[in-house]
């Protein structure tokens, strides 16, 4: 008998059952696949072992850096090289994002590198309707904070463009505190937006705002699964469960099916290319580039996967490593991610060495139940998020 039955072998489900087993409790891990991981997965591309979904972490609160040290891969650790990444906007050539801002929210609307992507009369507007008076009711969503305080043209053509990249939804759907969990005491107590996102900024630790692990994220995985089973913890794989009533012990669901409204979800194409093209050493575009809706590719962001990492380059070689996200799976999504990244980098790529494409759902919010939920439908996407909400739910289970 189980104390504790884990649905869902993903980040999240292994996460939370790695805790309960740390305190000695008999868990269960139950995952319908043949394979750990969820969206943290392993694919080799032109013989590179690459990440298939997630490639980097935020190192906001620490809390991923810390599971990993407790798995023994602090060492493997790596920061982003510096330099800025880009944005290509509806129309005109790409630009570096804005140095000063938070979620693409700048701190000074009126700066160069802010107006070179909104333009004259949105930054004017922007500060305008900041400076109408302090902060006296929080919105629920980034874009309806974003909307009030700077206005439609800096929420389309900046700051949507960054947070789909990063959370994979518009800033209308995002809620606030989720985007950002500091952002909304900042507001109330600086009194604008501009100078909440300062206060932020000035608080942030030195450093890049994400990282990745030697190797690839996917290397979490098998640390967490082989540190459960150390602990006791049982891991069943290819057994689907759809009726928790019939598990032992307490039931913790970290599967989408269980906790989302079924057929729901956000669909994500990832497009792996591994080309050659010399001119591409110079990291045209730094890490890569968001890109703007309406603008003329289909792909939502572009990440130059070796210019970003410097594992990877040595690992690449010769080789150039680019990953495009999709809304909508292109036809032909080699060829059109190929189309794609020429446009954005401003090279021709003619040659392709391998490609990859990987389709992934990303769950809608979790409904009200009586089920203990965890993972993404209730903590968001990012690890950062998804584990700490793991180790809250699994120090309340442990105190009940």
């Amino acid at each position: 008998m189980a104390d504790f039955s884990v649905v869902g072998g993903g980040v999240a489900g292994l996460a939370v059952a790695r805790r309960l087993a740390l305190s000695g409790a008999d868990v269960v891990v139950y995952e319908a696949s043949d394979r750990l991981g969820g969206t943290v997965a392993r694919h080799d591309v032109a013989g590179i072992g690459l990440d298939a979904g997630a490639e980097s972490f935020a190192v906001r609160g620490g809390v991923v850096a810390a599971l990993l040290a407790e798995l023994g891969l602090a060492d493997d650790i790596v920061d982003p090289r510096p330099g800025p990444a880009w944005l290509q906007p509806v129309t005109g050539p790409a630009v570096p994002l804005p140095a000063t801002a938070v979620l693409g929210i700048p701190a000074d609307p009126l700066a160069d590198d802010v107006v070179r992507v909104v333009g004259d009369d949105a930054a004017r507007r922007a500060s305008a309707l900041d400076e109408r008076g302090p902060v006296t009711a929080v919105p629920e969503s980034l874009g309806a904070l974003v909307r009030e305080r700077y206005g439609d043209a800096v929420l389309e053509r900046l700051v949507a463009p960054v947070v789909h990249g990063v959370h994979s939804t518009h800033p209308d759907e995002l809620p606030l505190a989720r985007a950002h969990p500091g952002l909304p005491d900042a507001l109330v107590s600086a009194g604008s937006l501009g100078a909440a996102v300062a206060r932020l900024r000035a608080d942030a630790p030195p450093g890049a705002a994400v990282a990745g692990i030697r190797g690839g994220i996917h290397r979490i995985v098998p640390a967490l699964a082989a540190d459960l089973e150390r602990r006791g913890g049982v891991v069943r794989l290819g057994v689907r469960v759809d009726d928790p009533a019939t598990l032992d012990g307490t039931v913790v669901t970290a599967a989408p099916g269980l906790a989302s409204p079924a057929g729901t979800g956000r669909r994500i194409d990832l497009v792996t290319l591994v080309v050659e093209q010399r001119e591409l050493d110079a990291a045209p575009r730094g890490s890569g580039l968001l890109v703007a809706a309406g603008a003329p590719v289909a792909a939502r962001a572009l990440t130059h996967a070796t210019a970003k990492w410097d594992w990877l380059r040595e690992a690449a070689g010769d080789q150039h490593v680019l990953r495009l996200s999709y809304d909508v799976t292109p036809s032909g999504p080699v060829e059109t991610a190929r189309q794609d990244a020429e446009t954005l980098l401003g090279v021709e790529l003619p040659v392709v060495v391998d490609a990859a494409v990987v389709t992934w759902t990303r769950p809608a919010p979790a409904e009200a139940s009586d089920l203990v939920v965890v993972g993404e439908t209730v903590a968001g996407s990012g690890l950062a998020g998804i584990i700490a909400h793991a180790d809250r739910t699994a120090a309340e289970l442990l105190a009940r």
